[in-house]
């Protein structure tokens, strides 16, 4: 199945699919396959103690693919001081990173120095508001986590369905999905809704180069989706991280490439399927 959108083109990338950007697992070790694999990886900046470690990882993915990958900026409370990020931010620039994504309170200030250096921003938020909001500073892209997903939680979050349905009415920018996706009729159904790629966490976190003990893969593996104590969990915006719904349709721990490749199978059948039903040529 090819795959020809504003985001692929963007990218250049095969598929529309983007690792999500992991706060202590987001190298170059878990980035490459996802890139190698016809997808985009991401190295988030956060992950290295010093922005030379950040450097050295950087030139190790250059050396391991010549594929597309991307850089991820958090905005954490206590990391909304950009001070924070002027050496990461020099060292990719040095490094000639062509996308980066910036996370969790506004981006456009790390956003609007990638864009002067000729690179594309994409922005990730909960909320259909901030999406506004971020879209007038000149984002690229927004992805759009709906209350499916992991993470924090934001009162004027909706879940993936409505963000995308929506915000398509809303927004000009291209939209990535993100928000308890995890399969190939996930995948297909963002895409369908009006998203042009998707961004996936916890089924990359249940992949073998993802660096956590077999264990905690093993809980996303054997999680049920009617499980009470999960539902509340997820749905919960007042403590800790809670986990995704996306664990309710993983159910094996492959490699990123046949992760991968399995959702591209599998949309493929799903378009088969829509053709006996005249719904595709």
């Amino acid at each position: 199945m090819k795959f020809d959108n504003k985001i692929t083109r963007m990218l250049g990338i095969k598929y529309p699919i983007i690792l999500g950007a992991f706060g202590h697992a987001g190298k170059a070790d878990l980035a490459v396959p996802a890139s190698e694999a016809g997808g985009l990886g991401i190295i988030t900046s956060i992950c290295y103690p010093t922005a030379e470690e950040f450097r050295e990882d950087l030139k190790r993915a250059k050396a391991m693919t010549d594929k597309p990958f991307a850089v991820n900026f958090t905005l954490w409370k206590d990391m909304i001081d950009n001070a924070f990020h002027e050496e990461y931010i020099k060292v990719a620039l040095e490094e000639k990173i062509k996308t980066i994504f910036t996370s969790g309170y506004d981006g456009s200030y790390i956003g609007g120095i990638f864009k002067k250096a000729g690179c594309t921003w994409i922005h990730k938020c909960a909320a259909i508001k901030h999406a506004k909001i971020i879209e007038k500073k000149g984002v690229d892209a927004v992805v759009l986590v709906g209350k499916e997903g992991t993470g924090y939680k934001n009162e004027e979050q909706h879940t993936t369905m409505i963000n995308m349905t929506a915000a398509r009415r809303i927004l000009k920018v291209p939209l990535i999905a993100a928000g308890g996706i995890g399969d190939a009729r996930g995948f297909m159904g963002a895409l369908a809704m009006g998203a042009s790629a998707v961004y996936m966490g916890t089924a990359f976190m249940a992949t073998k180069e993802f660096n956590a003990p077999d264990k905690f893969k093993m809980k996303i593996v054997n999680q049920e989706i009617t499980d009470p104590k999960n539902i509340k969990k997820v749905y919960n915006m007042k403590h800790g991280i809670p986990p995704s719904f996306a664990s309710g349709v993983i159910e094996s721990v492959p490699t990123i490439k046949e992760f991968i490749d399995t959702i591209i199978k599998e949309a493929e059948e799903i378009m088969a399927e829509f053709k006996t039903w005249g719904m595709a040529d």
